[in-house]
């Protein structure tokens, strides 16, 4: 202790969780700057000088702040600014939202938007019809909530020259009524046929997105993440001038990884692309040393890639064992020309046979380049075969979750449990047995597919059920302690994002803390979705405070 040299900001009055195994609770902690001086009790008041900010927490939870694995912070704000359909449930709800936000601008050229849930249609597919009814003067494309499908009107398809004659492309859909003709509805690869005619967003939207999205994550406890997608991909904005802008001039007040994206249609000619851009985007809070590759697709439509058939709706075999984008081998050379180049890669990895595949691929790269630290993740783990577990510690592989996923809710219960069969469905996300297989694990909210609340994450990862949900605990076996969700949430995803001085409340550590609003393990656990953020410092700078606060 330097008594005197005054701290700059002192926490006391409440308990402390640091996640640091050595010293895993505390009362008191001081900072100097931007980094924590001091961690404990009563001592640390000496630190308190004439001009020390004292928060008093008035029993209320420190921990270390959260940390987002896997975000598309960006897309999520620029969708919170157009025909947002997050949060609603029916096709009538979405036929009124979109009618409206048509009537109020109807100076755009186009109507885009998204976050519709594939539970509020027949198959979770709507259809063209009504959006033409809606909007029947100019062309519609918005995603779905999962971002891996669209809706489109006739006016869009027409204007994409998408007819019945229209192949489907390698990497995805185009769905079809019994006649041949387009539905609308676009899966996968199939979305940029429309996709690719968007005008483009503009830096200034962009920007206005970023800022809008950082604001919701800091008020959510989030300190920094991955952005998962830097790049274009269907009609994803490439958020990377963006960033840039943030981080050059001092906007950007959390840490980023950026996740460069693999056009999966080129080969390895784009590496020296990547290396430049990984150059040209680290600075300040931003770097790019990750390289983002999708495997496959999801449950639901039918292109998460897996080991054995999909089911039928009458629960007969199909012909269908999803979409692996990358052909393996090509997979396995990739990664370890990326690995050899000191890039992280961050798989997108759903079903069985694209965990194996992204697994395989990163005991080729350490079987070529030895052992490196560049910390290959595999995001979202819906389904993986129980032989596959025990290769993530072996490999040094982490396991990206995302918690909110694994409850029953319509999506799961009715667009994805009967047609994987029991078997498979009982193997979905299975945090528990990662855990105890002695794999690392980083958590993410793969915003805007779900809602980015890192204690609903926690409360669904402890419970495996939703907030409020009436419906069973969905695998109870598979359920982890919260502080094993908590440490995947701060340690776990600094450890991905080699953000070695974050993740944990410990001395010489930067003071990126969050503040709740209650002790999480005072509680019962079905009481953690109540929790509320209170106050988010970055290095020991006051990010977000509730009006409560």
């Amino acid at each position: 202790m330097h008594a005197d040299t005054p701290a700059d900001l002192v926490f006391t009055g409440g308990p402390i969780h640091t996640v640091d195994p050595a010293h895993p609770r505390a009362t008191a902690v001081a900072v100097r700057g931007e980094r924590i001086v001091a961690v404990g009790h009563d001592e640390v008041h000496t630190l308190i000088g004439p001009r020390t900010e004292i928060v008093d927490l008035h029993g209320r939870l420190l921990i270390p702040g959260f940390q987002d694995a896997h975000a598309h912070p960006v897309g999520a704000g620029i969708e919170m600014g157009q025909c947002h359909l997050a949060g609603g449930s029916s096709a009538e709800e979405y036929a009124a939202r979109i009618r409206a936000y048509a009537d109020t601008h109807p100076d755009h050229v186009w109507i885009t938007g998204g976050g519709w849930s594939m539970e509020a249609f027949p198959g979770g597919t709507p259809d063209r019809r009504l959006l033409d009814t809606l909007v029947p003067d100019r062309p519609v494309y918005l995603i779905n909530r999962d971002h891996h499908g669209a809706w489109t009107n006739s006016h869009a398809l027409q204007l994409a020259g998408i007819t019945r004659d229209t192949p489907d492309p390698a990497d995805g859909r185009i769905e079809r009524d019994p006649d041949g003709h387009p539905t609308g509805m676009l899966q996968e690869g199939a979305m940029h046929l429309v996709a690719d005619h968007i005008p483009v967003v503009t830096l200034g939207e962009q920007l206005d997105g970023l800022l809008r999205a950082q604001s919701a994550l800091h008020a959510y406890g989030v300190t920094a993440w991955q952005d998962a997608l830097l790049g274009h991909h269907a009609s994803t904005v490439d958020a990377a001038p963006a960033y840039l802008r943030a981080a050059h001039d001092g906007t950007l007040t959390a840490r980023v990884r950026g996740a460069l994206w693999w056009d999966r249609a080129r080969g390895l000619e784009q590496l020296p692309e990547l290396l430049e851009r990984r150059e040209k985007l680290t600075v300040g809070r931003l770097n790019a040393y990750t390289v983002k590759i999708m495997q496959d697709g999801i449950a639901e439509n039918h292109t998460a890639s897996m080991l054995t058939p999909y089911l039928t709706a009458c629960g007969c075999t199909s012909d269908n064992t999803g979409i692996s984008f990358i052909d393996p081998a090509q997979l396995a050379s990739i990664v370890t020309h990326l690995d050899g180049e000191g890039f992280q890669v961050h798989f997108h990895a759903l079903g069985d046979r694209a965990v194996r595949e992204a697994l395989d691929a990163v005991a080729a790269a350490r079987h070529a380049n030895g052992w490196t630290d560049n910390r290959h993740h595999l995001a979202h783990l819906q389904v993986v075969d129980p032989t596959d577990i025990p290769r993530f510690r072996e490999l040094g592989a982490i396991a990206n979750i995302q918690a909110l996923w694994a409850a029953h809710e319509p999506q799961m219960d009715d667009l994805t449990i009967p047609f994987l069969g029991p078997q498979r469905a009982a193997r979905q996300y299975p945090f528990a047995d990662l855990v105890n297989s002695g794999a690392t694990l980083a958590a993410g909210s793969d915003w805007p597919v779900s809602s980015p609340d890192p204690i609903a994450a926690l409360h669904t990862a402890v419970n495996r059920h939703e907030p409020g949900s009436k419906r069973p605990v969905f695998l109870p076996e598979q359920r982890i302690t919260l502080h094993a969700a908590l440490t995947a949430y701060t340690a776990g995803s600094a450890y991905v994002n080699h953000l070695a001085d974050t993740g944990t409340i410990t001395v010489g550590k930067l003071a990126d803390l969050t503040v709740l609003d209650r002790d999480l393990f005072a509680h019962p656990t079905d009481e953690i979705a109540a929790a509320r953020v209170q106050q988010t410092f970055v290095g020991g700078r006051r990010v977000h405070a509730a009006p409560d606060a």
